[in-house]
C-alpha cells in the first residue's frame, strides 16, 4: 500500500509519498480530516473515492487560493493528477522528480482539463509537441551542456527553450558545430520566424537555405544587419525573395548601403512601379470620394425622409379654423394629465410624439439649416448615433441635455448636435456663425428654441471656439455669484462683442458642436428674451 501525503505550503499543494507517518498522520488513512494543514490518503482509497476526494481537495484549494500542484515522486503522480482533475484553480503543475516525463503522466496531465503550466526535468520532443497541441507551456530543468557557439550566443540552455524559441541569431561563418547544433535546432524548434545574420556571403546563404529547404521551413524572415553595397550579392538576394514569396515565404531583409541607395535608387523604379503606384492612388482617392458622397447623400436623404414624416404628422394632428385664430389639438396619450394637456399652445412640438416620446422642443437657428425638433435621453450618448426615429444613424439627432428640465428651464439650457460638415444637416452649418458676415446681422442673433409648453425667443451674446473642456456645460449653479462667475467667462471667450444684456437672474441657452475634426468645440451662448 503507498501512503500519499498531501501539504499546503505557501499557497501551494505539495504531494509525495509518505515511508513513515506520524502517529497522527496515521488515523487520518483513508479519512479525508486535515490535520495541521496535512492530509494523508491510501492509494487504496484515493482509487475508491476519487469523486469525495476530488471535491474536497476543490474546497481546500479554493479556500487556500492555490493554484500550483507540486508532485514530488512520478510513481504518484498519475493518481495525484487523478484526484485533482476538473479543479479550475489548478493551473501550474511542478514535478520534482528528475526523470523524463512519460506517456501515461501527459496523458493524464491533458485529462485534467485545467493545467496551462508545466515545469518538468526533461521529456521528449513527440510529448512537448503533444502539450504544446493542448496549449499547455513547458518549462524543462535539465541543463544543456553547450558544444557551439551557435547554442551559447541563443541561451539554449534546456530543451523547452529550443522548442519555443521565436528568434535566434547567426554568427558566421558557421563551425562544424555551429552547422550541426543548428539543423538540430531546427527539427526541434516549432515557433521560428526570425533569424538575424552579420557578415553574410554568397556561401552562407546556400549553406542555411539548404537547412531550411530540407526540412520545408516556411514564413521565416532572415534579417541582415550589415549595409550591403555588393550588386551581385543584393540582385542574388533578390532573385531567391522573388522565388520564395511564391513557394515557402521564407524571405530576407535587406540592409542596403547609402552609397548603393544613392547609386541604383533610380535603377530600382521602373515604370510598372510607377503606374502600379498612381492606379492604387487613383483607386483610393476615387474609393474616398465616393464614400464621402455617397455617405453625405445618405445622410441627407435620411433627414429629408424623416423631415417629411415630421411635416405629415403636424398636418394631420393639428386642426386650424379658417374664421377663429384658436387651434385644436388632437388628444394623445402621451400626456395622460389634464392639466398638462391645457398648458401645451405649442401643437407642432406636441403633435411630434406620436413619432418620439423623447420630444421635448424646437430648434431654428437663422439662415442655417438648423431646424428641428429636438429630442432628450436618459444620457448624453443615446441620440449620438440614433436619428430621430430611434434608428442607428451616424448623423444621430439634435438632442437636449439630459439634466435639463423642459418645463422647468434651468440657468443653463444645454443641446448638443454633431457638425456633419460636408452634408450640413444637423449642426453642420453652424460653422457660419464665426464668420462676421452672419454674427453681425441682427435678424441672425435671435435663435428660436420652443418647447412644448412655450414658445420662446433666445438672443446670442457669444460665440466662440474652445479647445475640449466641460466648463461651459454647467446646467445649474449655487448661487448667482456663481452662475456670474461663469457668465463672465463665456462673454469673455467670444469672438465679438455683442453688447447684449445678461445678468445672473437671466435664463441662458447653448448650443455645443465639434469643430477642427473634434479637436475644438464650437458653442454658441443666448439669453432668454423676456415675452
Amino acid at each position: 500500500m503507498i501512503k500519499v501525503l498531501f501539504q499546503i505550503k505557501d499557497n501551494k499543494l505539495f504531494v509525495q509519498e509518505k515511508k513513515r507517518l506520524k502517529q497522527e498522520q496515521k488515523s487520518l488513512i483513508n479519512t479525508n480530516v486535515i490535520s495541521q494543514n496535512e492530509l494523508a490518503f491510501s492509494d487504496e482509497y484515493l482509487l475508491e473515492n476519487e469523486k469525495i476526494v476530488n471535491n474536497f481537495l476543490k474546497e481546500l484549494i479554493n479556500s487556500y487560493n492555490i493554484n500550483t500542484l507540486v508532485i514530488k515522486e512520478f510513481k504518484i503522480a498519475p493518481l495525484v493528477l487523478n484526484v485533482t482533475k476538473n479543479i479550475s484553480k489548478l493551473i501550474n503543475l511542478h514535478l520534482l522528480e528528475e526523470s523524463v516525463l512519460t506517456y501515461k503522466i501527459t496523458e493524464k496531465i491533458i485529462k485534467t482539463n485545467t493545467i496551462k503550466y508545466i515545469s518538468i526535468y526533461n521529456l521528449p520532443t513527440y510529448l512537448l509537441e503533444m502539450l504544446d497541441k493542448e496549449g499547455i507551456n513547458v518549462s524543462s530543468r535539465n541543463e544543456i551542456l553547450f558544444l557551439s557557439n551557435f547554442m551559447k550566443e541563443n541561451n539554449m540552455e534546456n530543451f523547452s527553450s529550443i522548442y519555443y524559441k521565436t528568434s535566434i541569431y547567426l554568427k558566421l561563418p558557421f563551425s562544424k558545430e555551429d552547422e550541426e547544433d543548428f539543423l538540430s535546432f531546427m527539427k526541434i524548434n516549432k515557433y521560428l520566424k526570425n533569424i538575424y545574420v552579420s557578415n553574410l556571403n554568397k556561401n552562407d546563404i546556400e549553406n542555411i537555405l539548404k537547412i531550411l529547404y530540407s526540412l520545408k521551413l516556411k514564413n521565416i524572415k532572415i534579417h541582415l544587419e550589415q549595409n550591403i553595397s555588393d550588386i551581385e550579392l543584393i540582385e542574388y538576394l533578390k532573385k531567391i525573395n522573388k522565388k520564395n514569396s511564391r513557394t515557402n515565404h521564407i524571405l530576407f531583409k535587406i540592409d542596403y548601403s547609402k552609397d548603393y541607395l544613392q547609386d541604383n535608387l533610380m535603377n530600382q523604379m521602373n515604370i510598372n512601379t510607377i503606374k502600379a503606384c498612381i492606379y492604387i492612388s487613383l483607386i483610393l482617392i476615387s474609393s474616398l470620394v465616393f464614400y464621402v458622397f455617397f455617405s453625405n447623400y445618405s445622410s441627407m436623404q435620411k433627414v429629408e425622409e424623416i423631415q417629411k414624416d415630421i411635416s405629415d404628422v403636424i398636418a394631420k394632428n393639428v386642426k386650424t379654423d379658417d374664421n377663429d385664430d384658436n387651434i385644436e389639438i388632437i388628444p394623445d396619450n402621451n400626456i395622460n394629465n389634464e392639466e398638462e394637456k391645457e398648458k401645451t399652445i405649442n401643437e407642432d412640438v406636441y403633435s411630434l410624439l406620436e413619432i418620439n416620446k423623447d420630444t421635448v422642443g424646437w430648434l431654428k437657428v437663422n439662415n442655417t439649416n438648423v431646424d428641428y425638433p429636438v429630442v432628450q435621453a436618459s444620457d448624453n450618448d443615446y441620440y449620438l448615433d440614433k436619428n430621430f426615429k430611434k434608428k442607428k444613424d451616424p448623423s444621430g439627432w439634435i438632442f437636449m441635455d439630459y439634466r435639463a428640465d423642459a418645463v422647468n428651464l434651468s440657468q443653463n439650457t444645454i443641446i448638443f448636435g454633431h457638425n456633419m460638415y460636408y452634408s450640413g444637416v444637423m449642426f453642420g452649418t453652424l460653422y457660419k456663425t464665426k464668420y462676421s458676415n452672419w454674427y453681425k446681422k441682427e435678424e441672425n442673433q435671435i435663435i428660436e428654441f420652443d418647447t412644448i409648453y412655450e414658445k420662446l425667443k433666445w438672443k446670442i451674446f457669444s460665440i466662440y471656439v474652445v479647445p475640449n473642456t466641460n466648463d461651459y456645460l454647467i446646467a445649474s449653479f449655487s448661487s448667482q455669484e456663481r452662475f456670474q462667475e461663469f457668465l463672465d467667462l463665456i462673454i469673455d471667450r467670444s469672438i465679438y462683442n455683442f453688447n447684449t444684456p445678461v445678468s445672473s437672474s437671466d435664463k441662458i441657452l447653448t448650443l455645443s458642436t465639434c469643430s477642427n475634426n473634434g479637436k475644438n468645440r464650437l458653442v454658441i451662448h443666448a439669453v432668454l428674451l423676456e415675452q
